[in-house]
């Protein structure tokens, strides 16, 4: 979901010079003279994306439990999967990775879900990326064709419960997929090194980041450096 957004808005950059779509399938509806899709078997990734060279990387990996059908199926995609992707991106020259995490990440987490989040964070920072850029976003709001009654419920009320979270609880506010998207690229010209963890605002302040030259005051929202 916030993969296709990143792509959208990676594509209308015109700073951007070239886009290189790693997916399982094909991109259909895709076409664009800056886009090239690269298909891949996720268990491969880092063999199957020799030769290919890059600036910085965007990273949507991502499943849920449900469709992983275990907590190892759901580690081997939201920890294999993108500390694969991050080490094939490091080999490309890549010298900024962009990834999005969950809210509350923390290896020492009880929440399984959070205790993943946390060690794949945990992971990434062990590559050496100059620049790595971790988005933190809470439930993401679009419409998703395969959405479950659940998650449609949540979508509905999270925008009447946004306003009632404050202060500390700030960051568990519900964000669009499309704003996590922009962010994305924000990030990537922000001109910031080092690790950087963005929470809700700090997410809002990135989609106002349009320069790729580093900015002469930061935006107001504060990432958190580790």
């Amino acid at each position: 979901m916030t993969g296709g957004y990143a792509l959208e808005a990676l594509l209308s950059a015109p700073d951007i010079g070239r886009v290189i779509a790693v997916s399982r399938r094909p991109l259909l509806g895709r076409e664009h003279p800056r886009l090239a899709n690269r298909i891949v078997q996720f268990e491969h990734l880092e063999s199957q994306l020799k030769g290919v060279t890059a600036d910085m990387a965007f990273c949507c990996l991502g499943t849920t439990l449900r469709k992983a059908g275990s907590q190892e199926g759901f580690r081997a995609v939201d920890v294999g999967c993108v500390l694969a992707f991050a080490r094939a991106a490091r080999q490309a020259g890549a010298r900024r990775f962009v990834v999005i995490s969950s809210v509350g990440a923390n290896p020492a987490a009880r929440n399984f879900y959070l205790r993943t989040k946390g060690e794949m964070e945990q992971g990434l920072q062990q590559i050496g990326f100059e620049s790595l850029d971790i988005l933190q976003p809470s439930l993401l709001l679009s419409w998703r064709g395969e959405m479950r009654p659940m998650e449609l419920i949540a979508s509905a009320c999270m925008p009447l419960v946004n306003p009632l979270l404050r202060g500390n609880y700030l960051p568990y506010r519900a964000i669009s997929a499309r704003t996590v998207a922009r962010a994305m690229l924000g990030a990537s010209r922000s001109g910031r090194r080092g690790v950087q963890r963005y929470t809700y605002e700090g997410i809002e302040a990135l989609t106002r980041v349009t320069s790729r030259t580093p900015p002469l005051v930061s935006p107001k929202a504060p990432a958190r450096a580790r």
